[in-house]
């Protein structure tokens, strides 16, 4: 009888994550009012995206795959998540602040795989000089909420109606944790 908790595991992203990635977030765009983008990417749209986001600094993308077998060379990985840090804003003086986000794949939610995520996205940033990590939620997600809360982040303010989404305006809350 098959487990239904596999190893997953964290790592950087890299190249041959686009297509996937690409798909996990068009989920994202397509389906609920997470994100505020509302027209599907091409994984060649979203290159600039992976590439501004190395193995190294303070721009980090971290990806959660589960491995059909760790023991069976080619075997595939489907990816569960990523994490990303990004600019804060596009100022000299922001240089030290971060935005952060986190998307799980729709069928591994409640699996731990946000948490896995941030752990490895933050323990990636000790090292850099950053001050702040922020995170702007649309209103609702408690469940994102609640994880950034664990991770020391707390709320700052919420901006209302920020953007229009499926017909409706929705909220965003402001998250900070400092590094």
């Amino acid at each position: 009888m098959p487990s239904d908790r596999t190893e997953v595991q964290v790592r950087p992203g890299v190249g041959s994550d686009l297509e996937a990635l690409t798909s996990l977030y068009n989920h994202y765009v397509r389906e609920t009012p997470i994100t505020f983008d509302t027209v599907a990417f091409t994984a060649e749209e979203r290159r600039p995206w992976l590439l501004s986001h190395p193995e190294d600094g303070p721009y980090r993308l971290m990806v959660a795959t589960e491995a059909d077998s760790q023991d069976i060379p080619g075997a595939s990985q489907e990816t569960l998540g990523y994490a990303t840090s990004s600019p804060y804003r596009p100022k000299a003086a922001c240089s030290t602040s971060v935005e952060v986000t986190v998307y799980v794949a729709p069928h591994a939610g409640r699996r731990g795989i946000g948490t896995l995520l941030h752990e490895a996205l933050f323990e990636a940033l000790s090292g850099e000089d950053l001050h702040r990590a922020y995170a702007g939620i649309a209103q609702p997600d408690e469940a994102s909420a609640r994880l950034h809360e664990r991770f020391g982040f707390r709320h700052v303010g919420t901006y209302r109606e920020v953007g229009r989404k499926f017909g409706r305006y929705r909220d965003v809350a402001w998250y900070e944790k400092e590094l």
